[in-house]
């Protein structure tokens, strides 16, 4: 009877240690566990496109509630398999990220909440919080510029995958867009990595529509509409080719004399392209049309090549 006494009594006086403050710092971790679970959910529902969910003509229904009220710049001439491939990217990326954030800020609630039941006073700590985070972003300002301009690339949707950009030194094909690296490869095969947070600006030549500009240059001697003339119906001839034909949208439009300098004039034609089909167009033009100068006696600047001067003897 006696150890049943005590023993009540000892329970009685210890009674917040061994069960309010454990049921407490249990209910907390249940809480932060149910609100994580339920904002993962909620995050997988807005950043997902539900199983079994079919895509209608216009692909709305194939594209994440997210990113349903932000702009789409996926090429005009980009299949739907890669506009959709694009998106579920760009999702996936912005679900990650409010997925960290939720965990973070709950982990931080939660061990705040478990140590002011343990009686441990938690302003230092919030103290300390601020100053360790003040120290971090400083020494890691970089780190957080990039992450922070990748995550507005990605809402802006600036380039994707299969993106044909202009970063600065580096110019080619995006492979890869990532929170802190954005990774392209150059006509010349060589990979260049790009921090985000030093991409000042971006030139994108596969959004929506492209120009194909053609120079051609011309004798001083030769007949300045005859040879607009030859052009014109040279390069209307190639665009309505099988080679061209799905590749340009518009028609061959010539502009007229571009330079004019001591030893040639240079006139300049444009053609409204698909993205990216810019360059086989414009390759393309100049061969038919240097073939139609050709045959029709247009003269062309040093056609012979440039002479040299004559040394004096």
């Amino acid at each position: 009877m006696a150890t049943y006494t005590t023993a009540f009594e000892w329970t009685e006086t210890n009674r917040e240690w061994l069960i309010e403050n454990p049921i407490r710092i249990v209910g907390y971790v249940i809480v932060a566990l149910v609100v994580r679970f339920v904002c993962n959910r909620l995050i997988d529902r807005v950043t997902r496109r539900p199983p079994g969910e079919r895509a209608d003509r216009g692909g709305k229904s194939s594209t994440p509630l997210l990113l349903r009220h932000l702009r789409d710049r996926a090429p005009s001439g980009a299949s739907r398999a890669v506009i959709n491939q694009r998106r579920a990217q760009r999702a996936r990326t912005i679900g990650s990220v409010l997925k960290s954030v939720v965990s973070i800020v709950l982990l931080t609630w939660a061990a705040l909440a478990i140590l002011s039941v343990l009686g441990v006073n938690i302003a230092p700590f919030i103290a300390s919080a601020g100053v360790i985070g003040l120290a971090i972003g400083f020494g890691a300002q970089n780190l957080v510029r990039d992450f922070v301009t990748g995550i507005f690339m990605l809402l802006e949707d600036q380039y994707g995958v299969g993106d044909v950009v202009d970063l600065g030194e580096a110019v080619g094909e995006v492979e890869s867009v990532g929170l802190r690296i954005t990774t392209v490869r150059d006509v010349d095969g060589t990979l260049w990595y790009v921090r985000n947070g030093e991409i000042a600006r971006v030139g994108n030549m596969s959004q929506e529509y492209a120009v194909a500009r053609v120079e051609l240059p011309v004798a001083l001697t030769a007949d300045v509409d005859r040879a607009q003339e030859v052009a014109l119906t040279a390069a209307h001839a190639a665009v309505e080719s099988d080679a061209l034909s799905e590749h340009v949208t518009g028609e061959p439009d010539m502009l007229g004399v571009q330079e004019l300098s001591a030893d040639q004039l240079i006139l300049r034609m444009t053609v409204t392209t698909k993205p990216n089909s810019q360059w086989k167009v414009q390759r393309t033009l100049r061969r038919d049309i240097l073939r139609a100068y050709d045959e029709h006696g247009i003269e062309l600047p040093y056609p012979r090549g440039q002479l040299l001067a004559a040394s004096p003897n």
